[in-house]
């Protein structure tokens, strides 16, 4: 099932993508269950079962076409700091290091361990909202085409072999990047979590419909170049590894996002740097969730 928040203009509502170009309302097709994302997240199976009935049940009135409404975030205010991931590809590990603006590495390109950062809430943004790298005072926006976990199972110590019961589904981030602020203050925190900075969508896809997260591949393209492509397969350490991580003394949460790394071909990546322009446009494809696009203001 492919989740989306979306607005018509009056309020925010949730609802299931269809056929691509439609979306049903769950507020109208499922008035009892919760209208926003967190909530549906948290009662799993028992929200799932009646939407995909809805879905299975609806007739073709009622779907509304996707041009007629707003896609938002699919979690539009997450209920906590969205969990990153650095260096998590064997490529973009080594440009990092060799850029000048990692600051973390003590000269090593390939980390021994998972290296975990967040961003603030507040900078999440949806599909086709414009980031706003001009609040960036050091001109270095960069972009970060990211598959992201959204966790629904809470859990404290998961094991490897347990993580994945513990996915709710997936969605896209880009974790834009003001790269100058990152290098200066050493943690990446503010340098990533800049108003606008977290792109995320264009869904959230299930994890039913993921048979095989590895064999998913993600491109960036910037004003229709590909930048990055890559095969989830490359990541350095693995979903399980990273759920397994991160929760080994502090308990996740459903609705808890974890942007899982991003692949070589950042702007940071180029001599000299390919930092975002006013007038760009960013797309982030994983299929299937979708095609993530925003443009910079």
């Amino acid at each position: 099932m492919r989740l989306v928040t979306f607005s018509d203009g009056d309020e925010n509502r949730i609802g299931v993508l269809c056929d691509g170009d439609k979306v049903l309302d769950l507020a109208a097709a499922c008035p009892d269950l919760p209208p926003d994302m967190l909530g549906f997240i948290a009662l799993g199976d028992r929200a799932l079962g009646p939407a995909g009935d809805a879905v299975r049940e609806a007739p073709k009135d009622a779907l509304i076409p996707v041009s007629a409404v707003k896609l938002l975030a699919p979690i539009p205010r997450p209920a906590r700091n969205i969990l990153c991931v650095g260096k998590n590809y064997h490529q973009h590990a080594r440009e990092f290091q060799a850029s000048g603006f990692d600051k973390s590495s003590g000269g090593v390109d390939i980390p021994d361990v998972p290296i975990i950062f967040t961003k603030w809430t507040s900078s999440v943004i949806g599909p086709l909202d414009p980031i706003p790298g001009h609040l960036d005072p050091t001109a270095s926006v960069d972009y970060e085409g990211e598959l992201t976990i959204v966790i629904g199972k809470a859990g404290r110590k998961i094991p490897r072999a347990d993580a994945f019961d513990h996915i709710y589904g997936y969605t896209i981030i880009n974790d834009v990047t003001a790269r100058t602020l990152q290098r200066r203050h050493s943690q990446w925190f503010l340098g990533k979590s800049l108003d606008g900075f977290c792109p995320m969508g264009p869904c959230l896809v299930t994890a039913d419909e993921v048979k095989d997260v590895g064999a998913l591949e993600m491109t960036t393209r910037v004003n229709g170049e590909v930048r990055q492509q890559v095969s989830v397969a490359d990541l350095i350490f693995d979903i399980p590894t990273l759920i397994e991580t991160i929760s080994l003394g502090m308990t996740l949460e459903p609705g808890d996002l974890i942007a899982t790394g991003t692949p070589a071909g950042v702007g940071i990546g180029f001599d000299p740097p390919k930092f975002l322009q006013p007038g760009d446009e960013v797309a982030i494809t994983i299929e299937p969730i979708g095609t993530l696009e925003n443009p910079v203001a």
